[in-house]
């Protein structure tokens, strides 16, 4: 390509040649200063005109950004809506945490109340960056993690303590007649023979008709007349371990029958082989009589032993 510029002052005209390549260049260079001028013209012009309220360049400016703002209003708003559900699960994995909590501290006697104060905080403010969408996700997400493993940590305390509670409540740990000891279990005197012997149980001294209270709790299996014993309650408390209640007046239970911790199931009387108004109660082991003191003194927050064998002589 072959440009000829003329100049009418010196009467004389120059040629100038432009080989492909050069002319590739001067168009990129011209199409760079265009996009310069554009840029400037659009940074004075259009900028100003929108940030001073220019009528029709506000307009413009509007029609040109409109789509770019809808994208990003549509983008947020589906990053808010994920973010809202995923707080919605978390809102419902700390409630079942403090409902989980408030369990498991309640079967470890601790006060509910005391477990929920907030921990106090605290210490020099160094003030940071904000946090980007994705940092505050990816904290999100930890929690997620962390709340889930404590979720699944605090089920198994419960399952354990929940255990530990339901086999102490089955051990013969709460005395049952208000009354004092009267004779203790081992060898003594015979009252009515007067020869040494083996007395199985013992024995509370106590007015007819006062309550006896199960020991533990457990199933009746026997609501009978014994001979010696006079009329008799035997309670199961499982793992091989039984109590017997002995020279009662009356039974508030039968055979069958589910009892807990505490509840009356009986009245002390004077039936049977006795030399006066009293409570035998006794603790068998495989049907082997141990000393129900043992029991009795043992602290009811203690956990009993996983084999009643290992009570047994």
């Amino acid at each position: 390509m072959q440009v000829i510029i003329t100049d009418a002052w010196i009467a004389r005209s120059r040629s100038i040649y432009l080989s492909g390549t050069r002319l590739t260049l001067v168009l990129v260079a011209m199409a760079l200063v265009m996009m310069v001028l554009a840029a400037v013209f659009y940074h004075l012009v259009f900028l100003k005109g929108a940030r001073d309220g220019w009528p029709v360049v506000s307009s413009l400016v509007r029609l040109v950004v409109r789509d770019e703002f809808a994208l990003k209003d549509r983008l947020m708003s589906e990053n808010l809506d994920a973010m809202a559900r995923r707080l919605g699960e978390m809102q419902a994995k700390m409630m079942q945490l403090e409902a989980l909590g408030e369990r498991v501290s309640g079967l470890a006697g601790l006060n509910p109340a005391e477990v929920k104060v907030q921990p106090g905080r605290g210490g020099v403010s160094i003030e940071g960056r904000p946090l980007s969408l994705n940092e505050v996700k990816s904290v999100m997400s930890n929690l997620e993690q962390v709340s889930d493993l404590r979720v699944d940590m605090l089920s198994i305390m419960e399952s354990r303590l929940m255990e530990q509670k339901i086999r102490a409540m089955m051990v013969p740990t709460q005395q049952p007649v208000a009354g004092h000891m009267g004779s203790g279990f081992g060898w003594r005197i015979d009252p009515f023979s007067g020869h040494n012997a083996m007395h199985t149980g013992i024995d509370f001294v106590a007015t007819v008709g006062s309550p006896v209270y199960a020991a533990a709790g457990g199933v009746v299996v026997s609501q009978e007349w014994m001979a010696e014993y006079g009329q008799v309650v035997e309670i199961d408390h499982g793992q091989d371990l039984l109590t017997r209640y002995a020279h009662l007046s009356r039974s508030a239970v039968r055979k069958g029958d589910l009892v807990k911790r505490g509840q009356r199931i009986a009245d002390v009387g004077n039936t049977g082989r006795s030399t006066g108004p009293h409570l035998h109660f006794e603790v068998l082991v495989r049907g082997v009589p141990q000393d129900p003191q043992k029991f009795l003194s043992a602290s009811r927050a203690a956990a009993p032993p996983k084999n009643w064998t290992d009570a047994a002589p």
